[in-house]
């Protein structure tokens, strides 16, 4: 009597990797504890474009602040524009990054000056010609963050979307370099990360500061299957390429979205004014 073969074994189920756009939420009354949960886990990198209006607020939720190179010039000058009517010596105090970092090229000299005599460390790469500035930030975040588990430490990055289509395709490349960090780039009008594959991935909408505009980009490489849920136009099992279909302009509906891909896509949506 002949013997059925021996089913393969089912794939291995994905770890599930949770997203959430709370930080961009206002403060909650201080509780009797004192202090921000989340703020020793988050990092922000300021790139050199203007500052979109919720710097301050995410300044203030940082453990780490990191100026890329002319970055500095933008926190120096775009605070005191997004909080008139305070003093500016106060502001340009307050706001006082922890590292300068990069090739030093764009940084106004007496800015770097004015924030290496308030204790601004500066680390000057001009050396290296082969990373862009966010890659060198980043570096030096993952490296000297305090938080063991890479995995709990977010990454945000102002000014890394407008201005050079150069510059925007290196900031989104280094989502790829460093697809184990949460890295969340930020401007005025939406939000991008990635989405490793190795993950299934569920998104947790904040509608009242985001959506309901989306999309699901497969940068760098095809995806032959990609799922979804929560979204207008849901995805079953369906391929993604450039010079294909790829997936803009869709509508978040409900409160949680979901995502599993056999590829790493970058996930953006819109934020609201």
């Amino acid at each position: 009597m002949a013997i059925a073969p021996t089913p393969p074994p089912p794939p291995p189920q994905r770890p599930t990797m949770r997203h959430s756009s709370a930080f961009l939420l206002p403060p909650p009354s201080p509780s009797p504890g004192g202090g921000s949960a989340d703020a020793a886990t988050v990092a922000l990198v300021v790139l050199n474009q203007p500052l979109p209006r919720f710097a301050p607020l995410l300044w203030s939720r940082a453990a780490l602040r990191v100026c890329a190179d002319g970055g500095a010039n933008r926190v120096f000058d775009g605070m005191l524009e997004l909080l008139p009517g305070q003093g500016a010596g106060e502001v340009c105090a307050r706001y006082k990054p922890d590292v300068i970092k990069g090739d030093m090229d764009s940084v106004r000299p007496q800015v770097k000056e004015y924030y290496s005599n308030l204790g601004t460390k500066i680390v000057d790469e001009s050396h290296d010609q082969d990373t862009t500035d966010l890659h060198k930030c980043i570096s030096f975040v993952a490296k000297n963050s305090t938080v063991a588990d890479k995995s709990n430490l977010c990454i945000l990055v102002l000014g890394a979307l407008g201005g050079r289509f150069d510059h925007e395709m290196g900031n989104i490349n280094v989502l790829h370099i460093f697809p184990n960090i949460n890295i969340i780039l930020l401007s005025n009008d939406c939000l991008i990360f990635l989405l490793p594959k190795t993950h299934t991935h569920e998104i947790h909408v904040e509608r009242s500061i985001e959506g309901p505009h989306c999309g699901l980009i497969p940068i760098g490489m095809p995806s032959t299957s990609t799922t979804t849920t929560g979204l207008q136009w849901n995805l079953d099992n369906t391929s993604m390429s450039y010079g294909g279909l790829i997936r803009t302009s869709n509508i978040v509906e409900e409160d949680k979205v979901t995502v599993t891909s056999d590829s790493d896509l970058i996930w953006t949506m819109s934020l609201q004014n």
